[in-house]
């Protein structure tokens, strides 16, 4: 809720006497210690007062001298101010306002520095104390108003002030706490999203790097092999080489471009995230590292998402890329088959009966299934009965878990 003007200038002028507590403390006991040197001096007519004032003095002396620590100490300066506002009381004086400024001070700092419950308490009691005082000295029914709720509400007044502000230092404190609390979740927000991000692109050098690098590595072994019998076919396979690492060094241009600040002017324009348009293209590189590679779709293409359809080509580069590195034969099988709301690839390649084909493990499978997870799919990799390995994902058509643009990369 917001503050009033009024409200808004207390609270200004408590942090202003706040910063300067010992000063304020001071000053306030010499005026309360007026106060009462007054109120000790009023009489009414037709009511006789106490010739001698300085024992009154003498304990509103007492009473101011404990203000220098009812801040800090609420409870014993209430008791300590009560003890001598009774006294003074019982010793015929004339209950006031200014006889019981000290004690109405003490009362405002309990409420303040304490909780509801105690600020009751300690209240309800002096109340009744000082109204208990105030009758006994005078039991017949002259001025009896003025001496029993006439104390009563003038001691209620530091109360009910003194809870209020509690309440509105309380109030700005749950504020400021909401605003710290606030501006530290948003530091640790950009944080995750920026651990978020290295590890998207980690994921994606990954994939480029290691598709390329394991087919150029295919490659190159195979133009040496090819070198001393069939030069021209190792020379093909050659070029070949070179057009492959070729592609490997623009993506992985275009994916370490992310990492270049927006207003760069040098920073060139990327190409736009692979997808199974690109298909073709990744299966005639596997072919020139000696890898048969057939595609089967079933079912009527769809439209994908973007990051639906980076992960599908992700997935299967990452699957052939394992069977380019570790297959034990020389052929691999790609399945696209469109089912309902849900696109199911599976990549399998040939292998012995019993032996696996690619491992079980490693930060490629992972890979692939965090992929899978991301835009709401999932994913199951493993060795087949008959031999080989076998890659199978679902994914949804289009993405149904927050994801990040990756159609930057």
């Amino acid at each position: 809720m917001p503050f009033t003007r009024r409200e808004q200038m207390t609270t200004r002028l408590e942090r202003y006497l706040g910063r300067r507590p010992t000063a304020t403390d001071v000053v306030l006991a010499l005026g309360l210690l007026g106060c009462v040197t007054l109120g000790t001096s009023i009489s009414i007519p037709g009511i006789s007062q106490p010739r001698q004032d300085w024992p009154a003095e003498a304990l509103a002396a007492v009473s101011c001298l404990v203000q220098l620590r009812a801040r800090t100490q609420p409870r014993t300066a209430v008791v300590v101010t009560t003890v001598c506002t009774v006294i003074i009381v019982a010793l015929g004086f004339l209950v006031t306002p200014l006889l019981l400024a000290p004690l109405m001070l003490s009362l405002y700092w309990l409420a303040v520095g304490t909780d509801p419950r105690t600020t009751r308490l300690f209240g309800a009691v002096t109340m009744a104390v000082v109204v208990a005082a105030a009758v006994y000295d005078r039991p017949t029914t002259e001025m009896l108003l003025l001496r029993s709720v006439g104390p009563v509400l003038w001691l209620m007044l530091p109360l009910v002030g003194g809870g209020r502000a509690r309440l509105r230092r309380d109030y700005v404190d749950s504020v400021q706490a909401r605003a710290a609390y606030a501006e530290r979740t948003r530091e640790e927000e950009a944080r995750l999203r920026v651990a978020e991000e290295r590890m998207r692109i980690a994921r994606e050098l990954h994939d480029v790097v290691a598709h390329h690098l394991a087919v150029a590595n295919a490659q190159a072994g195979t133009a040496r092999h090819l070198a001393p019998t069939h030069p021209e076919q190792a020379q093909k396979l050659l070029d070949e080489l070179t057009t492959t690492t070729s592609s490997a060094l623009l993506e992985l241009r275009a994916t370490v471009g992310v990492l270049r600040q927006s207003g760069d002017p040098d920073a060139d324009s990327l190409e736009p995230a692979p997808g199974l348009d690109r298909l073709p293209d990744l299966i005639a590189t596997c072919e020139t590292a000696g890898l048969d590679v057939t595609v089967t779709t079933e079912g009527e293409p769809r439209s994908l998402s973007p990051g639906v359809d980076l992960t599908a080509y992700r997935i299967i580069q990452e699957a052939l890329t394992n069977v380019t590195k570790h297959g034990a034969g020389t052929g691999a099988s790609v399945r696209l088959m469109y089912h309902d709301s849900r696109l199911l690839i599976s990549v399998t390649n040939e292998g012995v009966v019993g032996t696996p084909s690619a491992p079980a493990g490693g930060f490629g499978l992972m890979g692939m299934r965090e992929r899978a997870h991301s835009v709401g799919g999932d994913l199951h990799a493993g060795p087949r009965p008959e031999g080989g390995f076998e890659v199978a994902a679902a994914l949804p058509l289009h993405s149904v878990a927050p994801e990040e643009d990756e159609a930057t990369l």
